[in-house]
């Protein structure tokens, strides 16, 4: 079996999305920096993320039972860099950016790319995350903006 630095190692050359996942609800406010985002199948419309189990912002999205997906734009590294970073708080993080709602309650990032408002619908356990199922009840997009991309350890501007 490939051990667990090489396999880092070989993932970080797979361009991926940066985007932020909050939620608010009744069992607290959660807001990570997410790389692990897909989507599943459009009817219905689902994704699928990724969460360490050992982070607190899992349990959050585990018990509201909802979370908004922000694909962030090539202008917002820095919000992926302070919500990726242990040391700072929820309420930190939730104040480094402007927010709509959508339909859960959820936080949107204003000026990402698209925003993605969901219900979680199923959750499976795999090694030492989460993977939260989750169907996507409206859309929000904000139109002529770059992505961010993560790559080889870096974020990236993409047009």
């Amino acid at each position: 079996m490939l051990d667990k630095s090489a396999f880092r190692h070989a993932m970080s050359h797979l361009p991926t999305a940066v985007t932020i996942v909050t939620s608010s609800g009744s069992c607290g406010a959660a807001a990570c920096t997410v790389s692990s985002v897909c989507s599943v199948t459009d009817d219905p419309p689902t994704l699928l993320v990724c969460i360490n189990r050992a982070s607190n912002n899992n349990s959050v999205i585990r018990n509201n039972g909802s979370l908004c997906v922000s694909i962030l734009s090539g202008e917002q590294s820095n919000i992926a860099m302070q919500c990726a970073n242990h040391q700072v708080s929820v309420e930190e993080r939730l104040a480094l950016f402007d927010a709509d709602v959508l339909v859960t309650g959820s936080p949107a990032v204003v000026d990402s790319v698209c925003c993605l408002d969901c219900r979680v619908d199923n959750i499976v356990e795999s090694g030492t995350h989460s993977v939260f199922f989750c169907q996507v009840l409206s859309s929000k997009a904000f139109v002529g903006k770059d992505a961010l991309v993560y790559y080889c350890r870096n974020y990236h501007r993409v047009s």
